[in-house]
């Protein structure tokens, strides 16, 4: 599990787009979402993140390490 604060919400949505497995969300009340390909669950993610003026606080989990990795990876270059 990871904790992030995405700044440019359009190519964090397009990483989790191409991961082979789900990316799931750790919400607030403790459950959790699929938010790989589910776009009207990244529709609400856009409002929350107009919201929090730009800023999207996340907290993810992946089955998959190559979904893992290819997440921090883009996070890395773009902070």
């Amino acid at each position: 599990m990871i904790k992030l604060n995405i700044l440019n919400l359009k190519k964090f949505l397009e990483v989790v787009n191409g991961c082979k497995n789900n990316v799931v969300m750790h919400c607030t009340d403790g459950s959790k979402v699929n938010i790989s390909r589910q776009y009207e669950v990244q529709n609400k993610l856009w409002e929350q993140y107009r919201k929090n003026k730009n800023c999207l606080p996340i907290t993810l989990s992946f089955s998959n390490p190559r979904d893992y990795m290819g997440i921090v990876c883009y996070y890395a270059g773009d902070c």
